[in-house]
């Protein structure tokens, strides 16, 4: 046996290994192993502790893409001093997973448009990424209608059964299904297929009385409440519009900003 491996023939078996990370680093760790007389074990200890760290943060990356979650909808990004009904918390034990998830529980936004729902279940579902979990945002309207789709070619339950790949999926704006646009009745399949197995995270904009809206007929509707609430926790962002807000700060920015005259004549900048 050779006193050592050819470079190449090391490059070659770890590319058929499929060990990308180590096949880039070793020679350096190797130089400086050989300079600082590791042992055989730190050295391998090393590069595989790189190897596993590139494959987590690759799976992470990977996770996110296939989430569809808005990149700037971050917990890093929401501001919890405008929402003080929503216990911060409370929201970071969920980010983490854990418990909630293993046993399929629901968490329910409710409050009016441009309140920050869909912000607040992004971030919670980026959260849930970094954490391990795979997660998929999608507006409710949207899976409903590919949910069709797959009723229509006989595949809804294949379609039900992909989705279980996911330990979370967010249900955007439910509100703005309306029963008598489509068949709704595989929404409630949905939440019926992954209740107390995989967890559903739903903003709405209408508490549950204005849900007689979403679905075919009220007992369905009372079915698909009984199910969310079952295992759930409720948050109530009942506070003004994003965008409102924005907008009335600039219109105040602007009259600021307005010429007034004073008592002497002279016109100047309002303060």
């Amino acid at each position: 046996m050779n006193a050592a491996y050819d470079a190449g023939r090391i490059a070659l078996m770890l590319n058929e290994l499929r060990l990308p990370t180590i096949g880039r680093l070793w020679p350096d760790f190797a130089e400086r192993s050989d300079k600082e007389s590791w042992q055989a074990s730190r050295l391998l200890g090393a590069l595989l502790e790189h190897e596993l760290a590139e494959r987590a943060k690759r799976r992470i990356e990977r996770h996110r893409t296939e989430s569809h979650l808005d990149p700037t909808k971050t917990l890093a990004t929401f501001d919890f001093g405008v929402v003080p009904m929503v216990s911060k918390a409370h929201v970071m034990a969920l980010a983490t997973g854990d418990s909630w998830l293993e046993k399929g529980a629901t968490i329910l936004l409710f409050g009016p448009p441009g309140g920050g729902k869909s912000h607040l279940g992004s971030a919670i579902g980026h959260a849930l990424i970094d954490a391990g979990y795979r997660v998929l945002f999608t507006r409710t309207g949207e899976i409903v209608q590919k949910l069709q789709v797959a009723r229509q070619s006989l595949q809804l339950p294949s379609a039900l059964a992909k989705l279980d790949r996911f330990d979370l999926i967010i249900l955007d704006d439910l509100s703005y299904v309306r029963k008598d646009q489509a068949e709704t009745s595989v929404l409630f399949e949905l939440i019926a297929e992954r209740y107390e197995r995989k967890s559903l995270l739903i903003t709405a904009n209408q508490p549950f009385s204005g849900w007689n809206d979403v679905f075919p007929d009220p007992g369905m509707t009372v079915a698909a409440i009984d199910r969310l609430v079952h295992h759930s926790t409720i948050f109530e962002l009942n506070v003004e519009s994003y965008r409102r807000r924005k907008a009335s700060d600039k219109q105040k920015e602007r009259r600021r900003q307005l010429p007034t005259d004073n008592p002497n004549g002279a016109t100047t900048m309002a303060s």
